[in-house]
């Protein structure tokens, strides 16, 4: 009697993950494991047992790519019935696609950067677990730069500001601040970067950008950029837990880790915070119609997401808020409006437009920020508006200082006290170093040799190696052309925005007549 061959067994998931992915794994034969891995020392964090790891999401390759390719093909339906159907035109105003500039220039290239660095993660990371996770993540952040630039590329045919993202975003002087941000991580040993950029930038950053930003673009009629904002979302759920467990994952590997992780969280809060400074200026001056404040954002997502979730989770492992976090609830009253204002002082030189405040806008707000608006920055924006009546529009001609640091011009304030300009110094083998806040000054302090390489575009500029000594040669440089800057009210996009919309009356109103 013939016995029929047993089926093999199906695996269950979490069987078929640990084959794909950590059954691959091997013991170097005749390379030294140090040899192999040769940068996860010198920080001094101490990993005794890397199959600890958790994976919390256990995806194989075969689901990943199957899961991105639904995703790609829901978002590439919607872009191509926006683009055909003319939805450049359903924006709110011409004004809204300011925000998308500073994101296409600011934002973006950052996912490159952080592709590449996950990528060198998955290579050098002895761990199976981090390393398939940190492969996972590399190419997200690929997948990302390229949805948003394919996500953007139409307005490009229509509006200014979108043509040279990529050379505006390694030379002008307000993307420095998102650029230094990953330069810093970049510069940094593998398990510093999974904290700058697993909590940083995807716990701090994304949260209050990805979310409240992306329903912004949904209220003003920007449906390519909410459909690609909630499908980068679902990959920053991913990404936070991928940070979160990297940080209990080096906590509960040795007591040595604590004060290094506890400082670096106190580090990376910081960078990441003053980052959000652009966001916190988009919610609350670039949207037409508005979704939420940046002081309702920041309420929501990092002071009851962070400080009574995050924060209240790790106590248990001995780590504290994080350093210098009082000054950052202390300014969430006034951090937009010292940004933008810097900004609109200096759209000249930028790659995008700006303009005072509409009295609906300086209303909402009032409503919003009631301690403060009417007090500070209202009479601000009146004076602004009585100069541009009597034709004096105001931009800055000079150039301004910089913090050592965040590279922001130096406008924020003491803390507990907006009308007072904060500026810390520095000394550091005999030469002087100005930051912006206790925080950038701690920053500094901490590691003095790193920030005063920094390359500050002001300073890059006086040395003249930014084209030329005067504003027209250094804008040619950064690649900024004729229209893409300066006033919003008579721009070449507000005066094509006007047209169109006139010429679709006419047409609709002699249809209507016809």
């Amino acid at each position: 009697m013939t016995i029929a061959p047993k089926k093999p067994r199906k695996l269950s998931m979490k069987a078929k993950y640990e084959a794909l992915t950590r059954d691959l794994d091997w013991e170097p034969s005749y390379v030294d494991k140090d040899e192999m891995f040769p940068f996860l020392e010198f920080e001094g964090i101490k990993i005794h047992d890397w199959s600890a790891w958790e994976d919390p999401f256990r995806l194989t390759v075969d689901a990943y790519c199957k899961y991105q390719a639904e995703k790609d093909k829901r978002l590439y339906a919607v872009l191509d019935g926006f683009a055909q159907g003319q939805g450049h035109l359903t924006l709110t105003d011409a004004s809204y696609l300011n925000a998308m500039k500073l994101f296409l220039q600011g934002v973006a290239p950052l996912e490159y950067q952080a592709h590449r660095n996950f990528a060198y993660l998955a290579r050098h990371l002895a761990g199976p677990g981090p390393r398939f996770a940190a492969l996972c993540q590399s190419i997200d952040e690929i997948r990302h730069i390229q949805t948003e630039v394919h996500t953007l590329s139409n307005y490009n045919k229509y509006y200014s500001g979108f043509h040279n993202y990529l050379q505006m975003h390694d030379r002008v002087w307000y993307l420095s601040v998102p650029k230094s941000f990953f330069d810093d991580a970049l510069a940094a040993g593998p398990f510093e970067f999974l904290i700058a950029i697993g909590f940083s930038f995807e716990y701090l950053l994304t949260n209050l950008l990805f979310v409240p930003f992306m329903s912004g673009a949904s209220f003003n009629g920007d449906l390519p950029t909410m459909t690609f904002g909630f499908s980068a979302q679902s990959d920053e759920s991913r990404h936070m837990t991928l940070g979160l467990e990297a940080i209990k994952f080096l906590l509960e590997q040795d007591e040595d880790n604590v004060p290094i992780v506890q400082a670096w969280i106190d580090k990376w809060f910081w960078r990441g915070y003053r980052v959000t400074g652009l966001v916190a200026q988009m919610l609350d001056y670039m949207l037409p119609r508005k979704v939420m404040s940046w002081k309702e954002a920041f309420e929501l997502y990092f002071e009851q997401q962070m400080m009574q979730g995050l924060f209240k989770d790790l106590e248990f492992y001995g780590i504290t808020p994080p350093r210098h976090v009082e000054d950052a609830l202390a300014e969430k009253e006034i951090l937009s409006h010292q940004v933008y204002w810097i900004l609109y002082q200096f759209s000249h030189a930028a790659a995008f437009t700006t303009s005072v405040p509409s009295d609906e806008h300086m209303d909402w707000l009032s409503k919003t920020y009631p301690d403060t608006f009417d007090r500070y920055y209202r009479p601000l924006w009146e004076k602004e508006r009585a100069n541009i009546e009597a034709g004096g529009r105001h931009f800055v001609r000079g150039l301004p200082q910089l913090c050592q640091v965040c590279q922001i011009p130096m406008a924020f304030t003491e803390p507990g006290d907006p009308t007072t300009i904060c500026q810390r110094e520095s000394e550091y083998n005999g030469e002087l170093f100005q930051t912006c806040s206790n925080g950038c000054q701690w920053i500094f302090e901490r590691e003095p040799e790193k920030y005063i390489q920094a390359w500050l575009p002001v300073h890059q500029i006086y040395q003249g190696v930014c084209g030329g000594p005067s504003v027209p040669e250094v804008l040619d440089w950064y690649g900024i052309e004729d229209g893409d800057n300066g006033e919003h009210a008579g721009s070449r996009d507000d005066r094509n925005w006007k047209q169109w919309h006139d010429d679709a009356d006419h047409e609709r109103l002699g249809t209507e007549v016809g």
